[in-house]
C-alpha cells in the first residue's frame, strides 16, 4: 500500500527554474490543453513579438479558446496589452511621453529619497527584520502612488486588487469577478476625479492626452488605469524580493561591489531582470493572422503562438553560457523580459531605475546584510501569476 504526502513540495526559488534548450518552432499545448506553437530561440521570439501579423486582440475573439479559467486583468480585452494596430497605438500614445528615460531621470531624485526613508526605517527595526514588509513592497507602492496621486489609504486595497487581478486560477471565479468590478469602479472614479480637478499626476496627464488623442473608449482608459495601479508596483516588488533571495542566498560575493559601484549595480539589475522570471508561467501568447515563416518553420494562420522569453534569454547563440551568470557583465543583446515590438513594456525604464537604486543603496547602507533563515524555508507569495517571497527575514 502506498500513501500520498498531502503536502506539496516547496516551490523552487525563481532563479533556479530550469529551462529547456531553445530550438526551432514546434507544436505545443496551451495550459488548458488546446493546440499551440512554441517559439523559443532569441531571434524567433523577437520576430513573433515584433511582427504585426502576430497580435493579441484575436486571442479574445468569441470563438477563441479561453486562456484562463477565471477572469483576470491580464486577459481583459480592453487592456492596452490586448489591443493591436491603430487602437493600440492610440492608447499607447496617451502614456508614451510619461515613461521615457528623460522623464524617469527627472523622477530619480525623489525615488532615491523614498529609498533612503525606507532604509532609515529599516535600520530602526528589531532584527531579524522582514525586508519584504519594510522595503521591497512599500518602495514600488510608494513610487507608483506618488506618480498617480494616490495617498496611503489606497495601499492595502492595491495589494488586494493585485492578488486577484493577476490570479493564477486558484481563486474562486465569482470572487475574482467581484474584486475586479470593485477595482474598475475605483479606476473610473479616479478618472472622473482627475477630469474635475486635474493635477500634476500621471492620471491627469493621461486624461489630457486621451482628450487630445480623441476616440479612446472609456473602458480602455479604465483598464489602463487599473493596469498602472497594480502593474506599476507588483512587478518591481517581485523583482526585488527574488533578487535579494538570490543575491543574499547564493551570490553574496556580489554584495560589496553592489554597494560601492552604482554603475555596476545598473548592470547587475539588467542581468537579474534577464535571468530571473517574474512567475512560473512560460510564454507570451500571440495569434497568427496569416501563414508566417519563423525560424524556417511555417506557422499557419489562426494558430496560437507561445513566445517563451525565458528560453530565449538563455539562447547560447546570443548569450554565451560562460558569461550568462556574470552578474556585472553587460548584456550581449537586449533582454526579452520586458517584451519587444509594439507591446514592449512602457514601465521598463522605471522598473530598472527602482531596482538599481534599491539594490545599490541597500548594499551601501547594510554591507553586512544577510539572510536570517535558510533559503529552503522561505514562505512564497502564491495564487498569482508572479511569485516572490512573502516574507524574507534579514539581519545586519
Amino acid at each position: 500500500m502506498t500513501t500520498t504526502d498531502p503536502t506539496p513540495p516547496a516551490p523552487e526559488p525563481m532563479h533556479r527554474l530550469r529551462f529547456e534548450e531553445p530550438g526551432p518552432p514546434r507544436p505545443a499545448e496551451l495550459p488548458g490543453g488546446g493546440p499551440a506553437w512554441l517559439v523559443s530561440r532569441y531571434t524567433d521570439v523577437r520576430q513573433v513579438l515584433s511582427d504585426p501579423r502576430f497580435g493579441r486582440a484575436q486571442l479574445y475573439a468569441a470563438d477563441a479558446p479561453a486562456l484562463s479559467d477565471v477572469p483576470d486583468l491580464v486577459n481583459d480585452p480592453d487592456l492596452m496589452f490586448n489591443q493591436d494596430g491603430p487602437g493600440h497605438l492610440r492608447l499607447r500614445r496617451t502614456l508614451r511621453r510619461a515613461f521615457t528615460p528623460r522623464a524617469v531621470a527627472r523622477w530619480r531624485p525623489w525615488i532615491a529619497e523614498i529609498v533612503e526613508e525606507l532604509l532609515d526605517r529599516l535600520d530602526t527595526r528589531q532584527q531579524p527584520a522582514d525586508v519584504v514588509t519594510e522595503f521591497t513592497l512599500p518602495l514600488p507602492v510608494a513610487v507608483i502612488s506618488r506618480l498617480m496621486g494616490l495617498d496611503e489609504s489606497a495601499w492595502g486595497r492595491m495589494r488586494h486588487w493585485s492578488e486577484h487581478a493577476f490570479s493564477d486560477g486558484t481563486h474562486d471565479g465569482e470572487q475574482v469577478a467581484s474584486v475586479l468590478a470593485e477595482f474598475s469602479a475605483f479606476g473610473a472614479e479616479l478618472l472622473a476625479e482627475r477630469r474635475r480637478t486635474p493635477g500634476e499626476d500621471l492620471i491627469s496627464g493621461l486624461v489630457e492626452a486621451a482628450d487630445e488623442e480623441g476616440g479612446v473608449p472609456e473602458a480602455q482608459l479604465v483598464s489602463l488605469v487599473c493596469g498602472l495601479v497594480v502593474g506599476g508596483h507588483d512587478s518591481t516588488m517581485t523583482m526585488l524580493g527574488n533578487a535579494l533571495l538570490y543575491l543574499l542566498g547564493e551570490r553574496r560575493e556580489t554584495w560589496p561591489r553592489l554597494g560601492t559601484d552604482e554603475e555596476a549595480a545598473g548592470r547587475l539589475a539588467d542581468r537579474l531582470v534577464h535571468l530571473v522570471p517574474l512567475g512560473d508561467d512560460r510564454g507570451s501568447a500571440r495569434h497568427a493572422a496569416a501563414d508566417v515563416e519563423v525560424g524556417g518553420v511555417t506557422i499557419p494562420a489562426g494558430a496560437i503562438v507561445l513566445a517563451d522569453c525565458g528560453m530565449a534569454n538563455r539562447d547560447p547563440e546570443v548569450f554565451p553560457p560562460a558569461s550568462l551568470h556574470d552578474l556585472f557583465a553587460p548584456l550581449e543583446a537586449p533582454t526579452l523580459s520586458f517584451g519587444a515590438g509594439p507591446h514592449y513594456c512602457l514601465g521598463a525604464w522605471l522598473a530598472r531605475t527602482e531596482l538599481q537604486l534599491a539594490l545599490h543603496r541597500l548594499a551601501a547602507r547594510f554591507p553586512d546584510l544577510r539572510l536570517a533563515e535558510p533559503m529552503d524555508t522561505v514562505a512564497w507569495r502564491t495564487g498569482t501569476t508572479s511569485r516572490s517571497p512573502r516574507r524574507l527575514g534579514v539581519s545586519w
